[in-house]
């Protein structure tokens, strides 16, 4: 049950990224892009997330484990640290270069568009890298 609601909400999640066009760089750029041709259509995108997700955060936050799950995944860190700071700075920088961040990224590999394809091969070499550094 806990595979087919992943699916399900992974498959959700994917078409309202396309539907929206958060997929397409271009249009994130736009967002980006304060000082130019701004397209501030991605604040409603984010705000229909919040609102349709919102009440579901709410009547789950008295519950001992997720509907799904055998329990929460809640991480342990209770302050900001290096790695955290320079994590999302790379992060930040990566999505205002391209446009792209992890899962509209792997959305758009169905569009087979060839930016999404070298971004996506590119996150999984880093994130390959990485854990090859952290172990040898």
């Amino acid at each position: 049950m806990r595979k087919s609601v992943s699916l399900i909400s992974g498959i959700i999640f994917g078409l309202g990224l396309t539907i929206s066009s958060m997929t397409n760089p271009e249009k994130v750029l736009d967002f980006l892009n304060i000082f130019g041709d701004w397209d501030p259509s991605l604040i409603f995108v984010m705000l229909g997330a919040i609102l349709i997700s919102s009440p579901a955060f709410y009547f789950q936050k008295e519950k001992t484990k997720p509907l799904f799950n055998e329990k929460f995944y809640i991480t342990s860190l209770k302050e900001v640290d290096k790695s955290i700071i320079i994590g999302s700075s790379l992060f930040g920088v990566g999505w205002g270069l391209v446009g792209l961040c992890p899962g509209p990224a792997i959305a758009s590999l169905s569009l087979i568009n060839m930016n999404s394809i070298i971004f996506v091969i590119s996150m999984v070499g880093s994130y390959g890298l990485l854990q090859f550094f952290k172990t040898g």
